[in-house]
Formats: C-alpha cells, sequence, structure tokens
C-alpha cells in the first residue's frame, strides 16, 4: 500500500485548468482520493523540496530532474511585487502500487514521443524543444513523486510545513474593485466519487467560469451528526415544500375511495399533518446520502460521530460575489428547472441527485466551513498516520 500525491501547479490552476486535470486523474486513476489541501509554499518548503528531486536516476532523468527542480523554484514561490501568491493543490491517492500507475497510466511522462490526449501530461503539460534540442518551454502541468522509494522523505517533507504553508489560503490572491471578497463552500456530493468518474472534475471546470479563485481544499466524509447539522437549515424549507406533494399523493387515492367530493379543507388538514414527517423521511434520506448511514438504524452516539463510507470533495471559492456567482453557474436545486449549460442542468438527475451543494449566504458559509472543519490539517493527519502504520 502506498501514498501517492500529485501536485497541481500554480500555472495550472491561474489558467483554470484545475478541474480538467482532476477530471482526467480521478476517471483514470484505480486509487482512493484520501486527502486535499491548498498550499502556498514558502521558499524555504520549495528549496528542501527541490533538494530531494534533484540529481537521481539515468542521465536522462537527472536533466528532467534538473529542469522540475529550476520549475519549482521560478513558479511556486511568491514572485516579488506580485499581487497573488503561487497557490498549489495537493491531492494524496493510497493504493496498491499507486505511483507507478499514476506516473505510468494516469499523469504521463513529462518527456514523450507522441501526444494522444490520454494522460494528464498529454493534454495539459509541454515539453518543447529548438532544432538545436535545447528546451524552448516546459510545463509539466503537476507533479509526482516518480518512484516509490522517495514518497516518505518527500511527504513528511510537506506534511512539516503543511500547517504554516497550507489550509484556507485567505490571503493568497488580490482582487481589484472596491467590494470585499467573500468566501464560499461547494461541496462536491458521494454520486461523482462512486467508481472512476471525470464528473467531480467537470463540475470544477464549469465552475471556473464564475472567475473565482480556489483557496481551500479538503476531501470529506460526514457523520451522521456532522449532516444533520450541516443541512439542519434546509428543515423549515422541505416541510412547506412537501405539503403540496403530499396532498398531490393522497388526492387521488381518497378520492378513488370515496363517491363523494373530498372538501379542500380535508385535503389541507391531511397535508398540515403529514408534512412534518415527509419532511424528516426526506431529510433522512439526505443524510443517508451524504454519509452512506441510517439515521434511524445508527443510534449510539458514539457511532453518530464517526465518519460514514460515503466521499464528498469541499472546496473554498473567493472572491467578489462569490456566493451568487457559483449559486448562478450551480443552478437550480431541482435540475429540471434549472437553466441551460448550469452544473445541475447538466450532470444532476433529481432533486437528490443534484451533484453539489452551494453556500446561500456568506454566513452560511463561514458556518458550514466551520462544520466541515475546512481548516483542520487532515493531509497532515493521513500522512503521519499512514507511515506510523508501516513502523
Amino acid at each position: 500500500m502506498e501514498l501517492a500525491p500529485v501536485w497541481i501547479n500554480p500555472y495550472t490552476i491561474e489558467k483554470s485548468r484545475t478541474g480538467g486535470v482532476i477530471a482526467r486523474l480521478l476517471s483514470l486513476c484505480p486509487h482512493e482520493l484520501v486527502a486535499a489541501r491548498m498550499f502556498c509554499p514558502s521558499r524555504e518548503l520549495v528549496e528542501k523540496y527541490a533538494r530531494l528531486i534533484e540529481g537521481k536516476g539515468s542521465a536522462e532523468s537527472k536533466v528532467i530532474r534538473e529542469q522540475i527542480r529550476n520549475y519549482i523554484l521560478e513558479n511556486w514561490v511568491e514572485k516579488k511585487g506580485a499581487r497573488n501568491k503561487a497557490r498549489v493543490m495537493l491531492l494524496l491517492f493510497k493504493g496498491e502500487n499507486a505511483i507507478a500507475d499514476l506516473r505510468q497510466h494516469v499523469v504521463g511522462p513529462i518527456k514523450r514521443k507522441s501526444i494522444l490526449g490520454e494522460t494528464v501530461r498529454d493534454t495539459y503539460g509541454d515539453y518543447i524543444k529548438d532544432s538545436q534540442g535545447r528546451v524552448r518551454y516546459f510545463e509539466p502541468a503537476v507533479l509526482i513523486v516518480p518512484e516509490s522509494g522517495e514518497a516518505e522523505k518527500t511527504l513528511k517533507l510537506w506534511a512539516r510545513y503543511s500547517d504554516r504553508d497550507g489550509g484556507v489560503l485567505t490571503k493568497a490572491c488580490h482582487f481589484s474593485g472596491s467590494r470585499p471578497p467573500e468566501m464560499t463552500l461547494v461541496l462536491i456530493k458521494p454520486e461523482s466519487f462512486r467508481g472512476r468518474s471525470s464528473r467531480a472534475g467537470n463540475v470544477i471546470d464549469v465552475l471556473s467560469r464564475a472567475g473565482l479563485r480556489i483557496i481551500g481544499a479538503k476531501v470529506v466524509h460526514m457523520s451522521i451528526n456532522q449532516a444533520r447539522n450541516f443541512y439542519r437549515p434546509v428543515v423549515a424549507a422541505l416541510v412547506e415544500r412537501l405539503k403540496p406533494r403530499a396532498i398531490a399523493q393522497i388526492r387521488p387515492l381518497l378520492q378513488s375511495e370515496f363517491d363523494f367530493e373530498i372538501p379542500e379543507r380535508v385535503f389541507e388538514c391531511i397535508g398540515d399533518n403529514l408534512k412534518r414527517p415527509y419532511a424528516q423521511a426526506e431529510f433522512n434520506q439526505i443524510i443517508t446520502t451524504m454519509t452512506g448511514l441510517e439515521p434511524g438504524k445508527v443510534t449510539e452516539q458514539k457511532l453518530r460521530n464517526r465518519p460514514g463510507p460515503e466521499k464528498c470533495l469541499a472546496l473554498i471559492y473567493q472572491g467578489p460575489n462569490a456566493v451568487a456567482k457559483i449559486r448562478s453557474v450551480l443552478g437550480a436545486t431541482d435540475p429540471t428547472k434549472a437553466d441551460w449549460a448550469t452544473i445541475r442542468r447538466i450532470y444532476g438527475h433529481s432533486i437528490m441527485d443534484n451533484v453539489a451543494h452551494a453556500s446561500d449566504s456568506p454566513e452560511n458559509a463561514g458556518r458550514e466551513i466551520k462544520i466541515l472543519k475546512m481548516h483542520d490539517n487532515q493531509f497532515k493527519t493521513v500522512v503521519n498516520e499512514f507511515y506510523r502504520s508501516k513502523q
């Protein structure tokens, strides 16, 4: 079993290629995505990382490593006078032979003879030489650990700096104009992570139309209590929304049983009595969908606080009017009522299977970020626990 990191480069992020890269990674990689974290790497971290990757392997490999070393020293640290800091997204995969699989079948080599569009670097990377064989342009799109033996030292290094250099990067980006930037949370729901699928990455790709910046990322396994707290505000809306649906379902059944016209006030009374248990049943279904656990069957408090088997990817976006922009691109809760070209119209199937959640106000964004513990260092925990178990 191995941990295999993938670093999405600042240029890839700035060019809004993040979603396309993630789509390729998740659809091609047979291994589990176990952690995600945003970084603004300090020069100290980058220089130590550069020393880990230089001067190893064959003569050709040493040349490539030297180019990577120069690339990160030039592009992964804050440039003097720059308004925006370099942002790196680190994704962590876990599985047997994960490092070799990522290198050979998912990310692909930096230097290649053909471009088939199969791997990440086929589409998003460049390695261009002039007629004398000198490298004219070099953009690897993402970086990986090339050999299994290098993973532990590299990941432990990044884990040591992950509190200081990583997390929710609230001060990484500059935004012009007088309006202060907002933060909003997007939660890509579990149906996008059941099996190998490009959907989560495609969703991020469409979200890039909002013109915002990703400043936080985390893989989330919600507990029952966490999901109940997260979705608590929807209960009141469910109660009122489900009353007409309850009446619509009960009306033909009652009318078929009686040979007289049932007064409307009777249906109103039935609707008032059914709406709350109906809403509770729907709410429980939301909890089950998000956690993979049935709340009625898990009664012990300790177990209700335990992370469920279902996986989500939580992202924090920042920018002016961020909440409204994201919700506009996401579309209406019911995919059949969402505007054309919105995420839910393209990828959603029902109100339950509607791809993603987005905060409806800056205040709720703050509440949801807190509930999901977006400031916690999940990456460091995963790395430390994995290598501790190997001792």
